[in-house]
């Protein structure tokens, strides 16, 4: 099995799409894993003693997992492939390629139970009653107008076309839907563009669509899928910046937390504004607004790292440790509390959403860049 088929089969085994057959094959194949392909194109100062280091590491937790379960195990092994890519970028950016990885574990106190995300969101209505989506069932949850207002399934709502019955089309009201920290969701708004909103986002939308422009208004992070209207573009502004589109989908993650706005765009054309300043982007794009000095820089970007949380996965790539556990706060809903000198180093990788917390900052301190202790709903982070 090449590496490329390994990663492959892994992707379906953590989607929970593969066959009795592939969990078997991805089984078997832990015992062959090889971590000789590390990367040789680009020397790195005493790289065959840090393969080594890391081999060992990998191999002490797979024997300790192999004896709890198979399942975890696989995670582990899966952890070399992670590393590889995470240790290949530190190092390389560093400024003291020679220093030791230390071979450490996580440690937490006993009884923590943090749990990555999941489909949990609050609906306000423009009257101002809240509507819990998390708890609350499938159908039929409010009237908008001539829309109903519809949870079709967990994580997912829809304005659709209700019962002529309900209020008049003209009586347009403010729906926000407020996304908490551990928590994502979808909504389908009424012109029939989708969204999906990452932890700590909200959107503010009407219920109807009229006048000029289909106007909305996000905090946080959410990807987009415009529908295609040239007669009344859509736009979208967060506190710092404004996109405007006519039919698209990009990606917008605007944290108050984070130092720019970063507008990300797969398909079409949008613009991206800040007073004054405004710059089109082509596909494979990103327009980075600095939240303090307001400018607009552009850059050409993997969109996949941009959009890697809509698809269950945490994206490291070429990413500083602060800039990560912002990410992991959020879904976990958890803080962060720094010990130490802050490092310069980057990450790379990328791993899945549904792994515990103990498992994702274990992968990070593979690296050897930082050392983690969880205490209750709290991140205490040693940087090295």
């Amino acid at each position: 099995m090449t590496r490329e088929e390994y990663l492959l089969l892994y992707e379906r085994y953590i989607s929970g799409i593969a066959t009795p057959e592939e969990i078997a094959s991805l089984l078997n194949y832990t015992d062959k894993f090889d971590i000789a392909d590390f990367s040789d194109d680009v020397p790195i100062p005493g790289q065959e003693g840090i393969k080594q280091r890391i081999f060992g590491n990998i191999e002490a937790r797979k024997t300790r997992l192999r004896s709890v379960r198979p399942t975890r195990w696989i995670a582990w092994t899966v952890a070399a492939s992670l590393v590889l890519g995470i240790l290949c970028e530190t190092y390389i950016s560093r400024k003291h390629a020679d220093s030791p990885i230390p071979a450490t574990v996580v440690s937490r106190k006993p009884g923590n139970n943090i749990q990555p995300g999941t489909n949990k969101a609050i609906l306000i209505l423009g009257n101002g009653e809240q509507i819990d989506l998390y708890s609350t069932g499938n159908g039929r949850i409010a009237q908008a107008g001539k829309l109903t207002i519809e949870k079709v399934k967990d994580g997912q709502l829809v304005y659709a076309p209700g019962n002529a019955a309900g209020q008049p089309s003209s009586a347009v009201a403010f729906n926000t839907l407020l996304i908490p920290k551990g928590g994502q969701y979808e909504v389908t708004l009424p012109d029939g563009t989708l969204v999906w909103l990452n932890a700590a986002s909200s959107l503010k939308y009407p219920t109807a669509f009229t006048g000029s422009e289909r106007h909305v208004e996000m905090t946080g992070e959410a990807y987009f899928e415009v529908a295609r209207n040239t007669a009344m573009p859509f736009t979208v502004s967060t506190a710092k910046s404004t996109v405007r589109v006519l039919g698209t989908h990009f990606n917008v993650s605007a944290y108050d937390d984070d130092p720019a706005d970063k507008t990300t765009l797969l398909e079409g054309t949008v613009v991206v504004g800040k007073g004054e300043k405004k710059v089109l982007l082509a596909p494979g794009q990103q327009a980075v607004v600095d939240h303090d000095a307001g400018a607009i820089a552009v850059k050409t970007i993997n969109v996949d790292d941009a959009v890697a949380w809509k698809n269950g996965y945490f994206s490291f790539r070429k990413e500083d440790l602060r800039t990560a556990l912002r990410k992991i706060a959020r879904w976990y809903n958890v803080d962060v509390e720094y010990q130490g000198k802050e490092t310069n180093r980057l990450l790379g990788g990328t791993v899945s959403r549904t792994q515990t917390i103990e498992e994702i900052l274990s992968y990070l301190e593979l690296t050897g860049i930082a050392h983690f202790t969880i205490k209750e709903r709290r991140i205490i982070v040693k940087e090295n």
